[in-house]
C-alpha cells in the first residue's frame, strides 16, 4: 500500500512528509491554479520543486494537450524535469497511443480518468504504470467508485497484470480504507483525508484518560 498526496501546496506536502507515510504526489492544473501558479515556466519550476523534495518518491505531472503530438511533446518536457516525474496522460484514445510511445522510451506514466472497467484494460494493455479511477467523481454521478476498483483489481490479479491501481478522487477517510480493502495498491488524497485516519473520538477520550491518570501519579 502506498500513500500519495493530492496538492500542489509545499507546505501540505511537508506535513505529510513529516509523517514518514508519504511516497509519492499527485497534482494538476486545478491544484496548481489554487496555488496561484501560473505560466508554463512557473509551473514547470513548481514540479521541479516537489520533485525535488519527494527525492525517489513519484510526482505525477499532467499532459494539458489531447492529441497525440501535443501529449507527447508535453510529456517528453515533463520527463526531463526529473527522473522521478511520471507523466501524467489522459484516458482518451491520443492518450493510449501516447502511453505506448513513453513506454518506448522508458518513461514512467499514468492514465488518469478512468470510469469504466473496460478502460482499466486499456491501461495494463498499454504496459501503464499507474491506472487512476477517480472514485469521487463516480461517486457524484450516483455509481459506487470503490466497486470500480475492485472490477480493475480482479482483471488485474487474474491475467497477472503489474500496473498498480491509483485511487484519485478521494472524498474522505472511508474512501481509503475501503479502496485499499478491495485491491487498490496506491491512493492519492488530500492532507486532511490523511488526517482524517487519525481521528477517533475513543483515541481522544482514552488519551485525556491516560494523561489524567498519569496526572494523578505525579500528585
Amino acid at each position: 500500500m502506498k500513500f500519495f498526496i493530492d496538492t500542489a501546496n509545499v507546505a501540505h506536502i511537508r506535513q505529510a512528509l513529516d509523517l514518514g507515510i508519504l511516497d509519492g504526489v499527485t497534482t494538476n492544473p486545478s491544484l496548481m491554479a489554487k496555488e496561484g501558479i501560473k505560466g508554463e515556466r512557473a509551473v514547470l519550476q513548481h514540479y521541479k520543486t516537489i520533485a525535488d523534495l519527494l527525492g525517489d518518491g513519484d510526482v505525477s505531472a499532467e499532459v494539458l494537450a489531447t492529441d497525440y503530438e501535443g501529449i507527447v511533446r508535453e510529456g517528453e518536457t515533463l520527463a526531463e524535469i526529473a527522473d522521478n516525474i511520471v507523466v501524467k496522460v489522459p484516458m482518451i484514445k491520443d492518450g493510449i497511443k501516447a502511453i505506448r510511445y513513453f513506454y518506448g522510451a522508458g518513461h514512467t506514466h499514468q492514465l488518469y480518468a478512468c470510469f469504466l472497467g473496460r478502460t482499466g484494460y486499456f491501461g495494463c494493455q498499454s504496459e501503464v504504470t499507474y491506472v487512476s479511477p477517480f472514485i469521487g467523481r463516480i461517486d457524484d454521478s450516483n455509481w459506487d467508485g470503490v466497486q470500480l476498483i475492485e472490477q480493475i483489481a480482479g482483471i488485474y490479479t487474474t491475467h497477472g497484470i503489474a500496473t498498480e491501481i491509483l485511487a484519485a478522487s478521494i472524498r474522505n477517510p472511508l474512501h481509503i480504507i475501503r479502496s485499499f480493502e478491495v485491491g487498490a495498491d496506491v491512493v492519492t488524497c488530500p492532507l486532511d483525508s490523511i488526517m482524517g485516519l487519525l481521528k477517533h473520538p475513543l483515541t481522544d477520550i482514552g488519551l485525556a484518560k491516560f494523561l489524567e491518570d498519569a496526572q494523578k501519579m505525579k500528585d
